[in-house]
């Protein structure tokens, strides 16, 4: 796997301020897509142990809330191997750490079909998933943590643990794992 570029101190992409994982790779390329340039495979550098070293460093700090996962797409299959494996190294070293993952991919009808792979060890490590792709059309500039209207920002312990969708609306970040 390729990695387009990895923010610290990010805001954006979650509560309170994380490090954001920016992989390289998406088959989906939705018409007005904020990071193009990392539909590519193969844009970017390439993804080692010493890269999952960065992020853990950079993780470290009490200030710094969690981790996202973007892209890209974190969960074309291809990809998913080197994210996993960056997963099992946080919530073994940093297990305070809340994850979130934006995904083009639905929740229910793509990653939990099996469709794309077997990704149970990789949601095991998520606290929140926003998934769907960006649809411009829907495109709403007020949203948060999300760009267009169609997407859902989805409690993954609680939906896996119900078997049902179950969206997040912890705003405040007292939920278990955004601490």
């Amino acid at each position: 796997m390729n990695y387009a570029t990895i923010k610290n101190c990010d805001i954006a992409n979650g509560p309170g301020v994380r490090v954001s994982l920016f992989v390289s790779g998406c088959t989906h390329h939705c018409p007005g897509c904020f990071n193009e340039v990392a539909w590519d495979f193969d844009y970017g550098q390439p993804f080692t142990q010493e890269t999952i070293d960065t992020i853990l460093k950079m993780l470290r700090p009490s200030y710094i809330r969690g981790l996202t996962l973007l892209g890209g797409e974190p969960f074309e299959p291809q990809n998913q191997g080197a994210v996993v494996e960056l997963l099992r190294q946080v919530k073994r070293e940093l297990p305070e750490k809340s994850v979130w993952a934006f995904s083009g991919y639905l929740f229910d009808k793509d990653i939990l079909s099996g469709r794309l792979g077997d990704t149970r060890e990789y949601l095991s490590y998520l606290d929140v998933l926003v998934d769907g792709p960006f649809v411009e059309a829907k495109k709403n500039l007020s949203l948060r943590f999300r760009g267009s209207e169609n997407q859902r920002l989805i409690d993954v312990p609680a939906s896996l643990a119900s078997g049902n969708v179950v969206l997040w609306t912890d705003w405040q970040g007292e939920g278990r794992g955004m601490k």
